[in-house]
């Protein structure tokens, strides 16, 4: 079975092209196992959009909760803040 990471990755490759259209995108900062939180890092046109938080919820993290039952949360890192630790 493959890790947490990678499987993650496997679902926000699937949503980074509705991203892509409106000019985002997403980044994986951190799976925090002890909590099943992931952190991202919004990108491009999504930063200070007030969609985002709405598609961050209701689609992002619905996917991965679809897919991955350890998720509990989905929570947005700043870009000019440093990865949670």
């Amino acid at each position: 079975m493959q890790d947490i990471e990678s499987q993650i990755e496997h679902v926000l490759e699937r949503v980074r092209p509705a991203l892509r259209m409106d000019g985002g995108g997403i980044e994986l900062v951190k799976y925090d196992p002890d909590t099943g939180a992931v952190y991202v890092r919004m990108q491009g046109a999504c930063v200070g959009c007030p969609m985002s938080q709405i598609t961050l919820k209701m689609g992002i993290e619905a996917a991965l909760q679809e897919v991955i039952s350890e998720i509990t949360e989905v929570i947005p890192v700043e870009n000019e803040h440093e990865p949670p630790s």
